[in-house]
């Protein structure tokens, strides 16, 4: 069995890019937590297209999101091997893991004032199939206490990309963007600013075959169309003030095929240049308002691989510097992941993994449930 005192973690992510699952092991001696593994498992395309058609209502849901849960699970306890087999460490070795699910509904506050979050996952599988405590359904106590469930990574950010006097921004460009603000004093913000790669990922599927526009290229060949970016930044949500977020329930892709259906002759290279300039767009607007003074913007997730998309970032920002993750020790696709493997251990020492001012809860919680091995 696990040993509660091991400073061992795995964290698992699988976020609304649906691209797939990646892993790290993390050691948390000292001051600064360590990765010293990272393994990304890509989804079969059939269980991708099952979890992104889970998003929307569809028949015989129960059924299907429970099968495909367990299929997820498989893909987690695949990563989490790897992990093993790569460093040479037992399951004995490792405290706990944290593994979020997928998101396939994110309602909070919504219908009966209290809403709901939905993360498919079978932790119970998980800890049968590794051997391994496992933390999991991190969201719901925080929407329970009335908060958003969302963002939970701020906290980990300020731990390690926060500087001493200095304010900065981390951007986790996932499905969709989510920004910390990390003040000078101390204090914190984090919110969903609106889409990351989620439509761009989907419009570039459709329309080239490939999952993704690799660095920006095929965007960079096309020309923003104006009055169709200017009819996406007008979303509410986008004006919203924080606590805030969003997922695939707002930005997917019925509601880009209504804001396209005036143009039915568009060139699908400047759809795609549009789509980079307006999720750059969303986020600059966000750091603008909410963190005029930072000095850095830090870009985690797949967006941060994305030339195009870190170019109009920048241009948007010409007083802050933006930069990749790996600029500061951590490499964009292994921060979230680590997140959740610091919120793991929140859980099993007992200690809160939100933050209220960011969430909106009535107050820090302990998050998640317990799995034993």
């Amino acid at each position: 069995m696990p040993t509660s005192s091991s400073s061992h973690f795995i964290g698992l992510m699988s976020g609304t890019s649906l691209d797939g699952v990646d892993g790290v092991l993390v050691n948390f001696e000292g001051d600064r937590p360590h990765v010293l593994a990272h393994h990304a498992t890509p989804f079969a395309p059939a269980l991708k297209q099952e979890l992104l058609a889970l998003n929307t209502p569809s028949d015989n849901e129960l059924h299907r999101a429970a099968l495909a849960a367990n299929g997820l699970v498989q893909v987690y306890a695949q990563t989490v091997q790897a992990l093993l087999a790569d460093t040479n460490t037992s399951p004995n070795d490792v405290c706990a893991m944290g593994a979020h699910g997928q998101t396939v509904r994110h309602q909070p506050g919504a219908f009966d004032g209290t809403g709901y979050t939905l993360q498919l996952n079978n932790p119970a599988l998980l800890a049968e199939l590794t051997k391994i405590d496992v933390v999991a359904d991190f969201r719901s106590r925080d929407v329970a206490a009335g908060g958003q469930g969302a963002p939970l990574v701020p906290v980990f950010h300020q731990g390690i990309f926060g500087q001493a006097g200095r304010t900065v921004g981390v951007l986790n460009i996932g499905g969709i963007a989510n920004l910390s603000v990390l003040h000078a004093d101390g204090d914190v913000l984090g919110f969903d600013c609106g889409p990351g790669n989620a439509l761009l990922d989907h419009w570039c599927q459709a329309h080239t075959g490939y999952a993704f526009d690799n660095d920006g290229a095929w965007g960079a060949s096309g020309t923003v169309i104006q009055p169709l970016l200017q009819a996406m930044l007008a979303a509410p949500f986008l004006h919203q003030a924080p606590p805030k977020s969003t997922g695939r329930d707002f930005f997917h892709p019925t509601w880009l095929a209504h804001h396209l259906s005036g143009y039915a002759h568009a060139n699908a290279a400047d759809v795609q240049a549009t789509l980079t300039e307006f999720t750059a767009r969303a986020c600059v607007n966000d750091v603008l308002r909410h963190a005029a003074q930072a000095s850095e913007l830090i870009v985690c997730g797949g967006g941060a691989l994305n030339g195009l998309l870190m170019q109009r970032l920048q241009a948007g920002l010409p007083q802050v510097r933006v930069l990749s993750s790996a600029e500061r020790g951590m490499p964009p696709l292994q921060v979230e992941a680590a997140a959740f493997a610091w919120l793991a251990r929140q859980t099993v020492l007992g200690l809160p993994g939100n933050l209220p001012k960011v969430t909106g809860a009535k107050g820090a919680r302990v998050l998640g449930g317990i799995y034993k091995a």
